[in-house]
């Protein structure tokens, strides 16, 4: 090799980000030919617009009881295309102001669930033994009891607030993610590349650092998307017990302030139906792009496009 080949040949670093953008575009690739992936991937595109301009679009004032601009429970009509809540406050800036507050904590809940589950399951597969025994059995008691008793009794027991919200769904929905991280990490250490690490002297960081958390990683991505969907509905369903954090407003909390208006029973479909389709669209949304990035990280698993 000459000394200006050597020159020009790209180093080590160049080569990664080279194979990185070249994965990326590949992934994107196959992405688009799943046809419900990428009619979720927009919806939550616009969902994520819709919550991020918020406070331009709406103001924080439209949380505002006393400074309601209209009736209450008026049906909708061109000032208030979804009509007014119990206090006079117009739905839909309430929907759009909400949906800031069950994204975060949805988008939270999931990343806390799944990372409770990647180290669990990561460190279950690598030491065995002892340890992977009660990890495991830990996990199956977690996985038969029911998820939403635990929330709830975790949301009972702490303050009412957000990150309670957050705390509630995190630790009781990371059992499925630990089985199926554990399963991909005994896969991944019985590959040859594994012994060979061990044998030059490779520790256990450095093993689940830099062999197993990257072979197992696609899997957490899709779980992750996947759990984002039901983390959401978590949230709506104790906010709708009257769990949630009553000074903020959030899909679930519409709800619930809807069924203490009696809008079921006085036929007041608009305090109702808003809030629920904003919670049925981002969870579908959610669980289309879950389900195409499985099958293109896995695509043995034959999602359908």
């Amino acid at each position: 090799m000459t000394a200006e080949t050597a020159t020009t040949a790209p180093g080590p670093r160049a080569l990664a980000r080279q194979r990185r953008r070249a994965s990326a575009a590949r992934f994107w690739r196959e992405y688009r030919t799943h046809r419900a992936g990428v009619f979720g991937l927009a919806a939550l595109v616009l969902c994520a617009l819709v919550a991020l301009t918020a406070p331009w679009t709406v103001g924080s004032d439209v949380q505002s009881v006393t400074d309601a601009p209209g009736r209450p429970l008026e049906s909708p009509s061109a000032r208030f295309p979804l009509g007014t809540d119990q206090f006079g406050r117009g739905l839909l800036g309430l929907v759009i102001w909400g949906s800031r507050v069950s994204l975060l904590v949805g988008l939270l809940a999931a990343v806390l669930s799944v990372a409770i589950g990647a180290l669990i399951g990561i460190t279950a597969g690598h030491f065995r033994g002892w340890y992977a025994t009660v990890m495991m059995r830990i996990t199956d008691w977690f996985l038969v009891m029911p998820t939403l008793v635990l929330a709830i009794a975790l949301a009972t027991v702490l303050s009412r607030s957000l990150g309670t919200i957050v705390l509630a769904i995190g630790v009781t929905t990371w059992p499925t993610t630990a089985r199926l991280v554990r399963a991909q990490t005994l896969a991944v250490e019985s590959r040859p590349y594994i012994e060979r690490a061990k044998a030059l002297g490779g520790g256990h960081g450095h093993i689940m650092a830099r062999h197993v958390l990257p072979n197992v990683m696609p899997l957490v991505l899709a779980q992750t998307t996947l759990i984002i969907s039901s983390a959401i509905l978590a949230e709506a369903t104790l906010a709708f017990l009257g769990l949630g954090d009553p000074t903020v407003v959030s899909w679930g909390g519409l709800l619930q302030d809807a069924r203490e208006a009696g809008a079921v029973s006085s036929g007041d479909w608009w305090y109702l139906v808003p809030p629920g389709i904003a919670i049925a669209v981002v969870a579908l949304a959610f669980t289309l792009c879950g389900r195409a990035v499985e099958s293109v990280l896995n695509p043995r698993l034959g999602v359908s496009r």
